[in-house]
């Protein structure tokens, strides 16, 4: 999982340590456990930042990091929290072509319609607790007393379409 404020998620003095310490209590090999932390840091771009403590990170970096941390366990589905919340929109777009990489299943929680509209080809709309609908996100987008019942509204690039 990651979460959406990555400072929840980043807490030890190094970047290195940080994605290592998933991998710490797996019984691996030292060589087997950086070889892999390096793969999860260069999968996010993020290798020149492995001495680097978290606190000296900007807001695009500790989310790559967190991601790191994340893929160094090797999982098949990834969970996230509003991934791109906080973001510049430079930061943010690179989360999105880093996300549209993977060939995991991805289930995300967020507010950003843009980024459905980029990573996702089936969304469950939720409203008070309840799923309003499920479907493609050019047939929920399209549906306008939807969207006003879940006080949503069409991302602005898909009404540009």
């Amino acid at each position: 999982m990651i979460f959406q404020d990555a400072d929840d998620q980043l807490f030890m003095p190094t970047v290195f340590d940080d994605v290592a310490f998933g991998l710490s209590h797996q019984g691996l090999a030292a060589d087997d456990v950086e070889a892999r932390i390096m793969q999860a840091l260069d999968t996010v771009g993020a290798s020149h930042l492995r001495s680097r403590p978290p606190y000296r990170l900007s807001g695009g970096e500790k989310r790559a990091v967190a991601i790191a941390g994340v893929l160094v366990m090797q999982p098949s589905i990834l969970v996230m929290d509003e991934p791109s919340s906080g973001l510049d929109p430079a930061a943010r777009r690179r989360l999105i072509q880093l996300l549209a990489g993977f060939e995991h299943t991805k289930i995300i929680a967020t507010h950003d319609l843009d980024l459905v509209l980029d990573l996702c080809s089936r969304v469950l709309v939720m409203n008070r607790g309840r799923i309003e609908a499920d479907g493609s996100p050019a047939a929920l987008f399209a549906d306008i007393d939807l969207l006003k019942r879940c006080n949503l509204e069409a991302p602005p690039s898909y009404l540009h379409r």
